[in-house]
């Protein structure tokens, strides 16, 4: 693998297997007594959160952990960023740290892109999120998902549903889950459809009951109200009834096709709470997924300069 983890677009497939294919093993630790590794031992990892997370900061931490790493979690909120310091000046601190890798989770699209090529850190750096951009090891995660369950993701159907304009995660699936050959659909309302959308190489439809029964994976996404001004739809009622996923709808499913979701759920918005809860769905299982997918990808960004034995 490259020096950072930044854009979906990274990977290969050569890459991106060999992350699902590491994740395998390291989920394997699961079963074991002692569920730690040595492999990153005497290394540092800076969790580097500029926005709130739960799922994907304590993951992160789990995963360096795991691997024997020192983990040093650095929120905003508490912060000298919260008096006003810049981007450059926290990177200069925690070079001075001495951090190995810098995961880090941005309100602005494209700041993980300006940390790693700055020449402000010399750490590998993991985009956890930025800004409605990107996403990528959310989607290492849920292909990894996928693949546990349906096997080679070669023409398989995706259905990713919702608010797309706003996901970083329907984004960096789209792209990634295409270089794994899987067709995608993105299903929305016209008003949350990304302008440019034609350059992700996606099907579009506004129609989600046309797309369900020849679906093999459903994505449903949050609205995520918090990055909205105005009305993008007339009511979440009438949202739901168009855009969330029942019962009724989970029925016209094929027997093998799975439900997803990214989190976190709005349960009765987009989703209802017995399809969540339901056989079908993998949800936790996509959080267990996490940690395994993302000790596979500090694992390969950290391991391959060490002189050290960090076989598995």
């Amino acid at each position: 693998m490259k020096r950072h983890l930044l854009s979906a677009a990274d990977l290969s497939r050569t890459d991106a297997e060999l992350v699902l294919e590491t994740a395998a093993e390291m989920l394997a630790l699961a079963d074991r007594p002692i569920k730690k590794l040595p492999a990153l031992r005497g290394r540092t990892v800076v969790n580097l959160f500029f926005e709130d997370s739960t799922r994907t900061r304590i993951s992160f931490e789990a995963a360096a952990k795991r691997l024997s790493a020192d983990v040093i979690n650095f929120a905003a909120k508490g912060s000298s960023i919260s008096k006003g310091e810049s981007l450059k000046d926290t990177a200069l601190t925690l070079e001075a740290m001495g951090a190995d890798a810098v995961v880090i989770r941005h309100g602005a699209s494209g700041a993980p892109h300006r940390l790693a090529h700055s020449g402000w850190v010399h750490s590998s750096v993991v985009n956890a999120g930025d800004g409605t951009h990107e996403h990528p090891t959310q989607a290492l995660l849920d292909a990894f998902t996928m693949w546990r369950h349906l096997g080679n993701l070669d023409g398989r159907r995706v259905a990713i549903v919702g608010d797309v304009l706003h996901s970083r995660v329907a984004r960096s699936n789209a792209l990634l889950l295409q270089t794994l050959g899987a067709e995608v659909t993105l299903v929305s309302p016209p008003t949350l459809v990304p302008v440019g959308v034609e350059a992700w190489g996606v099907e579009t439809s506004y129609d989600l009951d046309a797309v369900l029964p020849k679906a093999d994976v459903v994505m449903m996404l949050r609205v995520q109200r918090e990055r909205m001004q105005g009305g993008f739809f007339p009511t979440p009622r009438e949202y739901s009834r168009r855009y969330g996923l029942d019962a009724r709808r989970m029925a016209t499913l094929q027997d093998h096709t799975i439900v997803m979701h990214p989190g976190p759920m709005v349960r009765g918005m987009e989703i209802t709470a017995d399809v969540a809860d339901s056989d079908r769905s993998v949800i936790v299982e996509q959080v267990t997924n996490g940690v395994a997918v993302r000790m596979a990808v500090l694992y390969l960004l950290l391991s391959s300069d060490s002189q050290e034995d960090t076989s598995l």
